[in-house]
Order: C-alpha cells, then sequence, then structure tokens
C-alpha cells in the first residue's frame, strides 16, 4: 500500500483536498482509503445505543455492523495514541492509503495553505512535505498547485507514489 498525507494548519483547506483526491483517484479505478487524525476527543457513537452502552461498561473493542457497513471502535483507555504505523496494518490492501494529519510523521505529504489564515508554510521546515497546495503563491522549494486544481495534485501524488501505470 503507498501512503500520502494532506497537511497544513487549521483552515488551511486539508479535508476538502482530501475529499477531492479521493473522488479523483477513485474515479480513475485506484482503491483509496483515509486515515484522518483529531487532536480533540471525539466519538462516532452516541449515549444510549448499544454500542455506547458496551464501550461505556468496559469493553475493549465494539464492532458494530449491518448489512451496509461495519465499524470497529477500540477504547485506547490509558494506552497511548496508536502509532500511523500501527493504524495502517488495521486496514485491507489498498492502491493508496491518503493521510489527513499526522504531520511529524515521515511520510511523503501535500501541505494545504489557504494565506488568509496568516500561517507560514511547513514546507522547507519538513523535508516529507514534498509539495504545497495553495490559494495564493507561496514561494517554495517545492511543486507549488492551486488548491483547487485537483487533477494536477491527483497526477503529482499518482506520479510521487509510483501508482502510474
Amino acid at each position: 500500500m503507498k501512503v500520502f498525507g494532506v497537511v497544513g494548519w487549521k483552515n488551511s483547506g486539508k479535508t476538502g483536498l482530501m475529499e477531492r483526491l479521493v473522488d479523483e483517484l477513485s474515479a480513475r479505478g485506484f482503491s483509496v482509503s483515509t486515515i484522518k487524525h483529531a487532536h480533540h476527543t471525539f466519538d462516532v457513537d452516541h449515549e444510549g445505543k448499544d454500542s455506547f452502552r458496551h464501550r461505556t461498561a468496559g469493553a475493549q473493542e465494539v464492532l458494530l455492523t449491518s448489512r451496509t457497513r461495519w465499524a470497529l471502535m477500540h477504547e485506547l483507555r490509558d494506552a497511548p495514541e496508536a502509532s500511523l504505523e500501527h493504524l495502517l496494518s488495521k486496514l485491507s490492501p489498498v492502491d493508496l492509503v491518503l493521510v489527513e494529519g499526522f504531520k511529524r510523521d515521515d511520510h511523503a505529504k501535500i501541505e494545504c495553505h489557504r494565506a488568509e489564515t496568516g500561517n507560514g508554510l511547513l514546507a522547507g521546515e519538513d523535508e516529507t512535505v514534498v509539495a504545497v497546495a495553495s490559494n495564493a503563491a507561496p514561494s517554495a522549494e517545492t511543486p507549488v498547485f492551486d488548491l483547487n486544481d485537483t487533477k494536477n495534485i491527483a497526477d503529482f501524488v499518482v506520479n510521487f507514489t509510483g501508482l502510474a501505470k
């Protein structure tokens, strides 16, 4: 499985780019999965639901299934946060895993940048950032794409990861 990341500061356009890349690459016939890192506590089930009750009762893992999908929730309790490598091992094989976040990990990434956020670039400080997608024209030593130029960004990802056939 190939792995490629999308990173950037808050409100830089990461999720939108992820969504467009999944759509574009899937339309090209590639199988794509995603991993999204959250910097906050989140819940995928809700109080009162059976899965929530199982989890809060102390279950280490709760697998929720139906005829259309299944989801596995794993409680860390007091254990350390799972590494990207460990999480990747949990996925079924696909052509490409797009990773949103995990900006300190050692995989190739494209940085999303919006001028109006006032944040500087990670590119230049981080050699794993191999390209920038921006709504401005920042000076970078890596390729710079228009943030909304999904086709050319997807071409770059396909070529960079070696998915090009």
